[in-house]
């Protein structure tokens, strides 16, 4: 089932894995920026819905595995060169700006290259000290993943390089997205929110 009114605001969020220029930035009446350009207003009942697939702990997880406590989503793959580390580095610097007595969300990585991130693959790549503590990266085959994509209205895309080592890339949606204790979209961040503007969101709505 398709949504009209999201086709503005997400049309121009896929972005190749690489160096980008406002390629996930939303467009219409949510922006991005933190607080001062309202994290509040961001949250769209039709972004979100039930996933399965398999962690980088070598278990099968659902959605109900992280009801409870807020999460934090991205999709992205352990082969993508520049966004997806840059993004991961900024939300943990993010984490580390947050209050005490403020606890991160529990961020969770959705490859959207199964073929290549097995559940051991992501264990590794998951594990970098720069990237935000408690990291857990999930895959599935790829059905399971598009369904996932499809359920956060995210989408991706196979692109082939021949005169590459990797041989292809992967373009994807590069949107960070905060779910709250029952899995409904709380708001989500974009390629412009830096450290301080997402700490300052987080603050705001999980407080």
């Amino acid at each position: 089932m398709r949504f009209p009114l999201l086709v503005p605001l997400l049309a121009g969020c896929l972005a190749a894995c690489g160096p980008t220029q406002g390629a996930d930035a939303p467009a219409g009446g949510a922006q991005s920026g933190g607080v001062q350009s309202g994290c509040l207003s961001r949250a769209y009942p039709e972004i979100g819905g039930p996933i399965s697939l398999m962690s980088s702990l070598g278990t099968r997880v659902t959605e109900a595995d992280f009801k409870g406590k807020p999460a934090l989503i991205y999709f992205g793959f352990t082969y993508c060169p520049d966004v997806c580390p840059m993004t991961l580095t900024t939300v943990a610097a993010a984490y580390r700006k947050l209050p005490e007595g403020i606890t991160p969300p529990q961020t969770l990585l959705i490859s959207v290259d199964p073929s290549r991130d097995t559940p051991e693959a992501l264990a590794t790549y998951v594990s970098s000290k720069a990237f935000p503590p408690g990291l857990l990266g999930l895959t599935g085959t790829e059905a399971e993943v598009r369904a996932a994509a499809d359920a956060f209205k995210a989408d991706y895309a196979r692109v082939e390089q021949p005169d590459s080592l990797s041989e292809y890339t992967m373009d994807h949606t590069s949107l960070l997205y905060l779910m709250d204790e029952n899995w409904q979209l709380k708001t989500f961040f974009t390629h412009e929110d830096t450290p301080e503007t997402i700490a300052a969101c987080l603050q705001e709505v999980m407080k």
